[in-house]
């Protein structure tokens, strides 16, 4: 990825792979992400990401911690496919000589951010109620006056339930609730991640036409990652809020970004946009310190070099 000339199939294996290795070693920082996000004045049962995964162990079991995995381990794979394949279409249309100016790699990371919601929002939408089912069962149990009655069934819907549910009440629009702000999240993530990854990178490089070494790709990596994720975590606030289905009694409700805008502001104040800003940075930098690794080792490549190769 950085540097290296890749294959599409390589590098479409490679962001599989990565995705799944990074999703199974940080998803339980992802889920504190979350239920501390959707946690609203009156209705704090967790104070901090350790407190939520201590809690979390002890209410639901080790395996509580990958709530919802399910899901992202089924659909980060064409997630990341779609992702790195517009950012390479969109680079390789927009370079001139092979070389791209700041503004258009900023282009093109905008349209991949666009493309890969396609996945990402029906893949967050369901995520998110299985993530957060944890935390309305743990309040009816501790906090019972902030639950409304009714809003849980007795056990926990699988995806496959939620799945069926939007689609028979609300079609295909039901799965894709709050598109509207997970292009505003992925887009400038996209738009920021991808040149600063690039230009950080090629601050490591080994001569003119050398390449970076591993740990300075690694390293971009991390810092670019966490540095988007930070950024765009605002928008990440208000997207697991309106995508989440069931909430406790004395919860907001929102009819928009809008809306969730200006009750956030109202209820709890600007700092809540902050809320699990450092878990998501805590998950994004790994998953993509990880992609550096599966693209520097070259695995999409090898498995690649087992297919019988086409004669001429």
């Amino acid at each position: 990825m950085a540097d290296k000339q890749i294959s599409l199939p390589a590098k479409l294996i490679n962001g599989g792979i990565a995705g799944l290795i990074g999703v199974t070693c940080v998803f339980p920082i992802d889920l504190a992400k979350t239920r501390l996000q959707n946690q609203q004045n009156g209705s704090r049962l967790y104070t901090s990401m350790s407190d939520c995964l201590i809690k979390t162990i002890r209410s639901e079991g080790y395996f509580g911690m990958y709530r919802g995995a399910a899901v992202n381990l089924t659909l980060v794979t064409p997630e990341k496919a779609i992702k790195l394949a517009a950012n390479d279409f969109f680079r390789h249309h927009l370079s001139k000589d092979g070389k791209l100016t700041l503004f258009k790699e900023m282009l093109a990371g905008c349209g991949a951010g666009t493309c890969q919601v396609i996945v990402t929002t029906p893949m967050e939408m369901l995520k998110i109620q299985l993530q957060d089912a944890g935390r309305l069962a743990a309040q009816r149990k501790l906090m019972p006056q902030t639950v409304a009655a009714g809003t849980l069934e007795a056990k926990s819907p699988t995806a496959m339930q939620i799945t069926r549910d939007l689609l028979r009440e609300k079609g295909i629009a039901g799965l894709y609730k709050g598109l509207g702000a997970t292009l505003l999240r992925d887009v400038p993530f996209s738009i920021i991640y991808f040149p600063l990854f690039a230009n950080l990178n090629h601050f490591g490089k080994r001569g003119a036409e050398g390449t970076a070494p591993f740990y300075v790709s690694f390293i971009s990596g991390c810092i670019a990652g966490s540095t988007a994720a930070v950024a765009v975590n605002p928008v990440d606030v208000i997207k697991t809020r309106l995508q989440s289905l069931n909430r406790g009694s004395t919860e907001d409700t929102y009819t928009g970004v809008i809306d969730c805008i200006r009750k956030i502001l109202r209820n709890e104040g600007p700092s809540a946009f902050l809320k699990g800003a450092y878990c998501r940075a805590l998950v994004i930098a790994p998953l993509f310190g990880i992609a550096q690794v599966v693209y520097f080792l070259g695995v999409g490549e090898f498995l690649l070099s087992f297919l019988p190769k086409k004669d001429n």
